[in-house]
């Protein structure tokens, strides 16, 4: 009898035990979750000491910008004869960008940190497929950019210039010309699609730190001084929505859009979830730019205040452009997506050669969602311009119709390399998966033995009884 007591007691006792077991790692769920929380937040705030900030300061992932160029084939036809242009792509011609640290790092007592982003190119040859010296026909974009803003009654000042110093509507030029510049014999300035850009700056910014509250963490604050843009003349289209895109607030909610603010478009834009990527063992949430973006204004009525030239955008009916002409000096310079991707079919129509395609084409952030970091991204614009037939300019004589034509597109892209991921793996993830697993462990474990301990119970008690009898 004493032994079957003492047996009845060890295996309610280690039920309980079990239970508690159970309860323990249930508990933990919260607990865990509090102290992951707490280690991000930590973290992730902007300030000397933190992962992010190493992460934020440091220029070891390297960024890349491939360009494509439109090369033309039948310039003479186009002139001539008024035909398609048609263009074929050459590329990728690859830069290495943002080499260079941010500069003027500076805390602020608001809670924000202010710098600046000094601009670079270094030339990549084993990564491009020919030399910077590269000859393309290409449009003359300052015979194009000339054709809009001079006023139809003067162009025959204009084409006075042309036929003086001997030019036509495509030009022989280098890749390094077209990119960084070439003196132009026309006007007599230097023109490049990206003239000046090194030994320049983009900034300077001010984010939030995230100390005070790490919801608003490297969103962006102020850009060149100002809290909203000053090219659109419209509240909502000035709006500086998000972060700069290479991070965002911890605990991303793949429900909500997330909104980052381009420089170079000079406008803020939105990225939706659209599902999760395996990323060297993390996964990542990716983002795109939603085909609402650059939608005509009839179709997105958000997008009216984006409309500044019914003549660049045929009465802002075209869908796919945005004329940047109000943040470029008046150049009347068009942003769209890759091969017209999205937009309206007479821009690809207007062609031949181009062929979007979203996997090639389309702009997406692959974000971490506990820290907010973006891991792997791929930016990709195409620069356009815009050139219409003229009775008075002689090379535009027998033109058909305005065509908006693209002179280059870009991928500015970069990704995690493996030292980070494993760094980023062992130093948070793995703390993280550990805690789960702990937590887990403890309730099955507690819960099987908590029901077998109680099984057992049962089985003795009924054999006690059956003895009894």
């Amino acid at each position: 009898m004493g032994c079957r007591c003492d047996t009845k007691t060890g295996l309610i006792v280690g039920a309980v035990l079990a239970g508690v077991a159970a309860l323990l790692g249930a508990i933990l769920i919260p607990v865990g979750n509090m102290i992951i929380e707490s280690t991000v937040k930590k973290e992730t705030v902007l300030e000397q000491g933190t992962t992010a900030y190493e992460t934020w300061t440091s220029v070891e992932t390297p960024v890349y910008r491939q360009f494509w160029i439109y090369n033309v084939q039948n310039p003479w036809e186009v002139v001539q004869e008024g035909a398609k242009p048609i263009v074929q792509e050459k590329g990728p011609y690859t830069y290495r960008t943002r080499y260079l640290m941010k500069e003027n790092i500076t805390a602020n007592s608001n809670n924000t940190v202010s710098f600046s982003l000094p601009s670079g190119a270094i030339f990549e040859p084993g990564l491009s497929v020919g030399s910077e010296q590269d000859v393309m026909v290409i449009i003359n974009i300052a015979v194009a950019a000339a054709y809009s803003l001079i006023p139809q009654g003067l162009h025959f000042i204009l084409n006075t210039m042309i036929n003086n110093s001997g030019v036509s509507l495509f030009q022989n030029r280098t890749v390094h010309e077209l990119l960084w510049g070439y003196t132009d014999p026309t006007i007599g300035s230097v023109i490049g699609v990206f003239y000046p850009y090194n030994d320049t700056y983009d900034g300077p910014y001010n984010v939030f730190s995230g100390k005070d509250d790490i919801s608003k963490v490297a969103l962006i604050d102020r850009w060149r001084g100002h809290a909203s843009l000053p090219f659109w003349d419209d509240n909502y289209c000035d709006m500086i929505n998000g972060s700069d895109a290479s991070s965002f607030p911890p605990f991303v909610d793949k429900k909500k859009t997330l909104y980052f603010f381009s420089s170079d478009i000079c406008r803020s834009v939105m990225g939706e979830f659209t599902g999760s990527v395996d990323l060297k063992g993390i996964e990542v949430y990716r983002y795109m730019l939603p085909k609402m973006t650059l939608a005509a204004p009839t179709v997105n009525p958000d997008n009216m205040c984006y409309c500044k030239d019914p003549v660049l955008t045929l009465n802002c009916t075209v869908a796919g452009v945005l004329d940047i002409s109000s943040c470029r000096d008046g150049t009347p310079i068009l942003i769209s997506l890759p091969h017209f991707l999205h937009g309206s079919p007479e821009l690809v129509e207007a062609l031949v050669g181009l062929n979007p395609n979203e996997d090639h084409h389309s702009t997406f952030l692959d974000v971490e969602p506990i820290t907010g970091f973006t891991l792997n991204f791929a930016k990709r614009l195409q620069v356009n311009i815009m050139y219409g037939p003229s009775k008075v300019i002689e090379i535009l004589q027998k033109v058909q119709n305005n065509t908006i034509i693209p002179i280059l597109w870009l991928n500015e892209t970069a990704t995690l390399d493996d030292a980070t991921a494993d760094r980023l793996k062992g130093e948070l993830f793995s703390r993280v998966e550990m805690l789960e697993a702990v937590q887990i462990s403890l309730m099955v474990i507690g819960v099987v033995l908590c029901v077998a301990f109680g099984v057992a119970a049962c089985v003795v008690k009924r054999k006690s009884r059956n003895s009894l009898a």
